[in-house]
Parts: C-alpha cells; sequence; structure tokens
C-alpha cells in the first residue's frame, strides 16, 4: 500500500523559511507529477506548485519567486522550500502524488501545518 509521509511544517515568524518534504513509500512502480497543495481554514484547497518525472515545474502566482519545488526521483520523495513567508501562506500543507502501483492514482499525505505568525 502507497503512503505519503509529510514532514517539516510548524510555526515561523514573517519573512523567514520551512522546508517541507514529502516520500512516498510502498509498492511503488513509477511516480509522475508529484506536488503541493494548500488549505486555509474557510478556503478550498489550492495547488501550490507541482512538478513533473522530468522536472517540469508550475506555481501558483502567489508563491513566485518565493517558493521552489525539487524532488528526488531515487527517494520518491518532493520538497518545498518556503522563504519569505508571508501570515497568508497559514495553512495545511499536503502533498500529492500520481502513482503507478497496480493501476495511475492519485495519493494525498495526510496534511502539514504551516503557521506563519509573530
Amino acid at each position: 500500500q502507497v503512503q505519503l509521509v509529510e514532514s517539516g511544517g510548524g510555526l515561523v515568524q514573517p519573512g523567514g523559511s520551512l522546508r517541507l518534504s514529502c516520500a512516498a513509500t510502498g509498492s511503488i512502480f513509477s511516480i509522475n507529477t508529484m506536488g503541493w497543495y494548500r488549505q486555509a481554514p474557510g478556503n478550498q484547497r489550492e495547488l501550490v506548485a507541482r512538478i513533473s518525472s522530468s522536472g517540469r515545474t508550475v506555481y501558483a502566482d502567489s508563491v513566485v519567486g518565493r517558493f521552489t519545488i525539487s524532488r528526488d526521483n531515487g527517494k520518491n520523495t518532493v520538497y518545498l522550500q518556503m522563504n519569505s513567508l508571508k501570515p497568508e501562506d497559514t495553512a495545511v500543507y499536503y502533498c500529492k502524488a500520481a502513482v503507478y502501483d497496480i493501476i495511475w492514482r492519485d495519493y494525498w499525505g495526510q496534511g502539514t501545518q504551516v503557521t506563519v505568525s509573530s
């Protein structure tokens, strides 16, 4: 069974940095796109950034120039480096991956809280 295990969330002051990690474990034959989404209270879940297996990236306009997504295919892990954090970045961050185990399907992580506050 495939699981996505996230880590790296926490409390940080405005202007600070955090790095999120998400490792896919289990019976995995291949992983295509991996990405990070976030959901703030009262809001819908939104895309933050995603990266293809070849390294092609897409970012939400609100994080361009501040966040960087990367991946280590050998470790089935995706990262999100978040710099110059703002209070409006406060949300639960979720990892998502398109995984081929016996079929292609999307898996989600359990979510990690990021709080930006002084």
